[in-house]
């Protein structure tokens, strides 16, 4: 995603011996398999890794529509996410659609109106979380992520991996390298709905964190809009720390324009994993 760099705040160390311990460079896969990690080290047990376990490659020309497809339907659930369980999260926003409920009633002396204004509301909500989210997507779509080979694999100090189960890509994650603040940012970080819940997701990030140790950056920090707590603790479970949250965040494609401030609201957090000491 094309978003601000984050403020690097707080601080998590990797200790020698983990560092020590991550196999594969920049240039190498890694096979993972959370119920049979043994396995990975067993020659004999290779072909049953690959059958039961994720693999994560780099990515190839050939991944790029089921990459594109992933992550779509990943930016696209945070459609309902951002219109309705944000919500939920917003007591101001909350009362003052009940004051507008209330103003209705008041207006037009009408039950049924006013019983349908909440409706009318989430609609609303719902129409610009859409409107918002498919302008970030055309963004992302016709930028970085319409060439990935020349924007993340073609540099250096920047890289694509896809997780594949089955002989099928079911994740992706991308890291690219900020030689100004020597850090590197995880970014695309995307699993497919129908294979959540194995452990996937954080595999991948484990990915990233090892090229950047590889590659001696110091820190490796990412931004996020996740609406969904899992993911909030899927950073903190990798040894990420939040290091600052902005309610005024503006995606690609926000006009900012009265109504929208009304019905779409959006928090970016910045987490930050520090790896050595400058």
């Amino acid at each position: 995603m094309h978003l601000s760099s984050p403020e690097m705040v707080c601080e998590t160390k990797i200790v020698a011996d983990e560092h020590d311990a991550i196999p594969g460079t920049k240039k190498e896969s890694l096979m993972w398999s959370s119920p049979q990690s043994s396995a990975a080290q067993n020659p004999a047990a290779a072909k049953d890794v690959w059958k039961d376990g994720v693999f994560i490659r780099e990515f190839e020309r050939g991944d790029q529509e089921e990459v594109r497809r992933i992550f779509y339907e990943g930016i696209m659930e945070r459609v309902p996410n951002s219109a309705f369980r944000r919500l939920r999260q917003q007591p101001k926003t909350q009362f003052l659609y009940a004051l507008l409920t209330v103003m209705c009633f008041f207006m037009t002396k009408s039950f049924t109106l006013t019983c349908c204004t909440p409706l009318i509301l989430m609609g609303v909500r719902y129409y610009y979380s859409r409107k918002v989210i498919h302008s970030y997507l055309d963004c992302a779509l016709h930028t970085d992520m319409a060439d990935i080979e020349a924007y993340y694999m073609k540099p250096t100090g920047s890289c694509f991996w896809v997780a594949v189960l089955n002989g099928r890509v079911v994740g992706i994650v991308a890291a690219q390298g900020r030689e100004d603040d020597n850090t590197v940012e995880l970014r695309r970080m995307s699993v497919d709905s129908r294979y959540r819940g194995k452990g996937i997701a954080k595999a991948l990030g484990r990915r990233v964190l090892e090229f950047a140790m590889r590659n001696n950056y110091a820190a490796v920090v990412l931004g996020t809009t996740a609406v969904k707590l899992a993911a909030h603790k899927l950073y903190e479970s990798l040894g990420f720390r939040l290091t600052g949250q902005s309610e005024d965040y503006r995606l690609p494609g926000m006009s900012r324009s009265p109504l929208e401030r009304l019905f779409f609201q959006i928090r970016y957090s910045r987490y930050r994993l520090e790896l050595r000491e400058e």
